[in-house]
């Protein structure tokens, strides 16, 4: 594989870069939000206005959503391209507006949803005016997806819901979510399973917050007691919501501008030593440092196989697991060599200018945020099941 970009692929690269340089409001230059290691581009607390009028340009190029089709506001890029703009958004650390309305419901509604969802949600899904949430896992369903129990049984023109989500981003925050739960009790688990579009306003809807270690109070359960839901919400056909749910998931699966958040983090580490000279650089994690570089590297490397795939038509299932595991087990290998750099010291995360605290406490942060990369998006054992019964023909059991 040649891993230079094609002559129209080096003038598209240019291009974005050149745009970005004139077209990214001041005030969102420099360090992403508030410098939150993992979120590197997220517009994490970061000036309201200035953002609106990123995405409001960034909308223009059809670039909120480059892979999109033109008719609902993309810009139809091939995979190749795509990789390039999210690569220029990463390195400049302009804010991208993904998350679960524009990444996983829209592209879901667009293949199965009623033409009266597709008109409903998702140019506002696009414009940022309503705020989607992933009602999926449960206390006994994560890494089993199937084994959802949350109940939805039918009564004339409406569902009746029960039961509970777990580990639900941004349920707290969200006008609607997209809500996996069991129509056909008696049916095998992956075939009893219907999907729905749920208003967040419905009563019989309650929140319980979960502070992660990090003290991230994004993560949410929520609870459905006798919550009515109309049956005109429902994607796709009554006991088939596995398998729209599975497209959801493959939308779930892209790391391609990973690499160049993790690179920006060593960067940035390395600056910061130059500059600091911390009692935590030793030989040993100065070496550290040029590994996770290479292995930074290998990352994108892995990540262009999985693009090259996709552009030649091909599914890269256990490609993509090699992509994940690989990632997030370097995320935790990053995290602990950026603690060590920082010694003692790494342990106060204070948020606010702490001069004992290295980097405004992201160095503990980022150790604290980095346990849960083999968890989230699948756990690093479903990913190794995947590589070896798909990838390298091992039997099951």
């Amino acid at each position: 594989m040649d891993f230079r970009d094609t002559e129209p692929e080096a003038a598209f690269r240019a291009e974005v870069r050149s745009w970005i340089a004139g077209n990214l409001p001041g005030a969102l230059q420099g360090d992403a939000g508030e410098g939150e290691w993992g979120q590197l581009s997220s517009g994490h607390d970061r000036d309201k206005a200035a953002l609106a009028l990123w995405r409001g340009r960034l909308q223009t190029r059809g670039w909120v959503a480059p892979a999109w089709p033109s008719a609902y506001g993309g810009a139809e890029l091939g995979l190749m391209r795509q990789f390039v703009l999210k690569e220029e958004l990463a390195t400049a650390r302009a804010p991208r507006f993904g998350g679960v309305g524009i990444g996983w419901v829209a592209p879901t509604l667009m293949q199965h949803g009623k033409e009266w969802m597709k008109e409903r949600f998702i140019r506002k899904i696009l414009a940022g005016e309503e705020r989607w949430c992933q009602g999926f896992s449960e206390p006994g369903a994560g890494s089993d997806l199937a084994s959802v129990q949350t109940r939805a049984v039918r009564d004339g023109d409406e569902f009746v819901v029960n039961g509970q989500k777990i580990w639900t981003s941004g349920a707290h925050i969200a006008d609607w979510m997209i809500l996996l739960a069991r129509t056909d009790p008696s049916a095998p688990k992956h075939k009893g399973l219907s999907y729905f579009l749920l208003d967040m306003k419905t009563p019989g809807i309650s929140l319980a917050p979960l502070i992660n270690m990090a003290g991230n109070p994004g993560f949410n359960q929520v609870f459905f007691e006798d919550v009515r839901l109309p049956a005109e919400n429902m994607v796709g056909e009554e006991h088939r919501g596995w398998y729209v749910a599975a497209t959801t998931l493959d939308h779930e699966r892209s790391l391609v501008d990973l690499c160049v958040e993790y690179r920006e983090i060593l960067l940035e580490l390395a600056r910061w030593a130059r500059e600091a000279k911390p009692a935590g650089l030793t030989q040993s994690v100065r070496n550290g440092l040029v590994e996770m570089l290479i292995q930074v590297e290998v990352t994108r490397n892995l990540s262009l196989r999985v693009v090259s795939m996709q552009a030649r038509g091909r599914q890269p299932n256990y490609e993509a697991s090699i992509v994940k595991l690989y990632a997030s087990e370097l995320e935790q290998r990053m995290a602990t060599v950026a603690f060590h750099l920082g010694g003692m010291l790494s342990q106060l995360t204070a948020r606010h200018d702490d001069r004992w605290a290295p980097l405004m406490g992201r160095l503990g942060r980022f150790q604290l945020h980095s346990v849960a990369a083999t968890i989230g998006g699948g756990t690093s054992e479903v990913q190794r099941n995947i590589i070896a019964t798909r990838g390298l023909g091992l039997p099951r059991s």
